[in-house]
């Protein structure tokens, strides 16, 4: 089941992504997704600042700000990544991944960054477009 470097195959994570995403299907009726658990997010911060306009915005109408099964799995997710880096002994900090030193230089952090937030800009835009 793990590769030569420590690591999960593949092959292996990604079928068993599969029968969780079968499992969540059949026991919850729902697909898992991230994208609205992380607006969920946001709306449930902005509570915090002014519940008022929350509630007037027509997303938050149909999407209540609420923690449910989606955003524990996400909880999960996090928890369940940073358990298996400590335990494999793979968890470090680092700004600027080794292959992207490599190509851009090791200084280059807020180029990195910038990068690495306008990927996640756009994939949370086609999530969010999608319906996801």
């Amino acid at each position: 089941m793990k590769q030569s470097n420590g690591g999960w195959s593949p092959y292996v994570a990604g079928a068993l992504s599969g029968v969780v995403g079968v499992l969540s299907v059949w026991f919850a009726g729902q697909y898992f997704g991230a994208s609205t658990s992380f607006v969920r997010t946001a709306g449930l911060i902005e509570q915090l600042f002014g519940p008022e306009r929350v509630a007037q915005m027509a997303y938050f109408v149909k999407n209540a700000p609420k923690i449910d099964w989606q955003w524990m799995f996400m909880v999960g997710i996090f928890l369940g990544a940073m358990i298996s880096a400590l335990t494999s002994g793979s968890f470090k900090l680092q700004a600027v991944p080794d292959m992207w030193a490599a190509r851009f230089g090791a200084g280059s952090t807020a180029k990195r960054a910038a990068v690495a937030f306008a990927g996640g800009v756009v994939a949370m835009f086609g999530a969010r477009l999608a319906d996801g």
